[in-house]
């Protein structure tokens, strides 16, 4: 893996968890491509009143975009070099953020 993602500072994360995470869970944290993230530390667009708090935000990362319509979680539609940075973002995030757990699946969706 490519060093330009690790933090400068080293980060002390906890374990990973696997909980299943409900989108009434969500609003207090944020997720890329289902993974729930605490970054309860940082503001900025993750923080109250970002484009991507609250949210599984993943298209718009891949976009590199912080309009609100494009901060949604479906990035199936996103071409190769989208995923790419969408990848990237979320290599990023797992290098710097608690892993609080899964985004529950709607069986009914």
């Amino acid at each position: 893996m490519s060093g330009k993602f690790l933090p400068k500072e080293p980060v002390t994360l906890d374990p990973p968890k696997d909980d299943i995470i409900t989108k009434e869970y969500l609003s207090k944290c944020d997720a890329i491509k289902g993974i729930v993230f605490d970054v309860s530390s940082k503001a900025s667009s993750y923080g109250p009143g970002g484009s991507y708090h609250r949210k599984d935000a993943s298209h718009g990362l891949g976009k590199s975009s912080l309009k609100p319509e494009d901060a949604h979680s479906d990035y199936s539609q996103l071409d190769e070099s989208s995923m790419e940075t969408l990848d990237n973002w979320f290599t990023f995030f797992k290098n710097r953020y608690n892993i609080m757990g899964k985004l529950q699946v709607n069986e009914s969706s």
